[in-house]
């Protein structure tokens, strides 16, 4: 198939699974740094969700324009999704000042998420900052079946949005006191480390890539055959995870944050270059995206 048929294949997936939903909010939790989870109540966004999927949300009916949010959890049972966010705009600080009770327009699920290889269970999945919701929601889908052996890492240079907990999980890899770990993905019996650099109780001091390297340095060649990355996260770091990736020679996918108008493939507002087999195309980060394979959209020097 070429470029522009796959590309057009993957549009065509969102129709008859994008609905416009007038959802009411559940809860607001906060966290330092103007950090929130918003649970919204929109039962067909959270039936369709998968990990690597966004929503296009109203923040107030007084701001005309919506802003773009990875879905962090989704329950299809009982209709909610989880969004998290930072503030950076009077938008989402609208948002984040949300009562239970308040109704709110939703577009979604969009996108095209993450493709797990069932040949490569070893997942390593890699959140910087608000690229922590598609790693959460990608553990979540993983960790009911045992073929799957998931290790979560993730990093912030302001606190975690969320109580840092000491994980009972152990990770011969690392000294016994870089322990801090998510809660939720404790309880779910998921391993899971933090980096940073701003000396948080039991987080690895460095970059969160650095804290990958570790791991994969510990890993013979048969597990490394076996292993896949998923990440999301700032650009600068999305760039350094295509790197390690390609100096273990493993597969990684990546899900790019851009700035979006229309959220649906027709303003093109979001287009990334992307290197394909016919050569480099323009890709709408929206639509055709926002997961990528990191290859194509960071290759390696000189190619």
């Amino acid at each position: 198939m070429t470029a522009t048929g796959l590309a057009t294949k993957r549009a065509q997936r969102n129709r008859g699974t994008l609905f416009v939903e007038d959802a009411s909010v559940i809860s607001v939790s906060t966290f330092p740094g103007e950090q929130f989870i918003t649970r919204l109540q929109a039962p067909k966004c959270a039936r369709h969700a998968t990990a690597g999927s966004f929503v296009h949300l109203q923040c107030d009916e007084s701001i005309p324009m919506r802003r773009p949010l990875s879905i962090m959890r989704a329950a299809p049972s009982e209709g909610w999704i989880d969004v998290l966010y930072k503030v950076v705009g009077e938008g989402l600080r609208a948002l984040g000042s949300k009562k239970p009770g308040d109704r709110l327009s939703v577009i979604g699920p969009i996108g095209h998420g993450f493709t797990p290889s069932q040949k490569r269970p070893n997942t390593l999945l890699i959140g910087g900052g608000v690229g922590i919701p598609p790693m959460v929601f990608l553990a979540e889908t993983l960790k009911d079946d045992d073929a799957w052996q998931p290790l979560v890492l993730m990093g912030s240079e302001i606190p975690f949005p969320f109580e840092l907990t000491r994980s009972k999980i152990a990770t011969d890899w690392l000294p016994a006191d870089t322990a801090s770990t998510m809660p939720l993905l404790e309880e779910w019996k998921i391993p899971a480390r933090l980096a940073s650099l701003s000396d948080f109780t039991g987080v690895y001091r460095g970059y969160v890539t650095d804290l990958a390297r570790k791991w994969l340095s510990n890993l013979d060649k048969g597990a490394l055959a076996h292993t896949e990355v998923f990440a999301c996260g700032p650009t600068a770091m999305l760039k350094a995870v295509a790197d390690m990736a390609a100096e273990y020679n493993l597969p990684c996918q990546v899900s790019l944050e851009e700035f979006m108008a229309c959220a649906v493939g027709g303003c093109a507002g979001c287009t990334v270059l992307v290197q394909t087999d016919e050569g480099p195309a323009m890709k709408k980060v929206c639509v055709e995206g926002p997961v990528f394979d990191a290859a194509c959209v960071f290759p390696a020097s000189g190619d």
